[in-house]
């Protein structure tokens, strides 16, 4: 499991702010949970980090910080699970 924040740098929405505006963790079976930091606090849970970010995301507006980070991991390529940085 690795944990993670979501940092927005620009709120596209006007709903969420920016900075660290939700954390989460990744599952070993790639599945996200998130809490969002919000007035209104939820939990959502996603197939899939790349789902998570498909909606969420805006277009690069919003990034993944890592906490943790798989061992033997580069920084940058922590649980990206990409073609450069493959899912541990």
């Amino acid at each position: 499991m690795q944990r993670f924040e979501l940092v927005r740098y620009t709120d596209v929405s006007g709903v969420s702010g920016t900075g660290i505006v939700a954390e989460g963790i990744q599952f070993s079976d790639g599945s996200v949970a998130l809490r969002w930091l919000s007035q209104y606090p939820c939990t959502a849970v996603w197939e899939s980090l790349e789902a998570l970010l498909a909606i969420h995301g805006h277009s690069g507006s919003t990034v993944v910080r890592w906490i943790d980070q798989a061992s033997g991991e580069a920084d940058e390529c922590a649980g990206l699970g990409t073609e450069e940085c493959p899912a541990s």
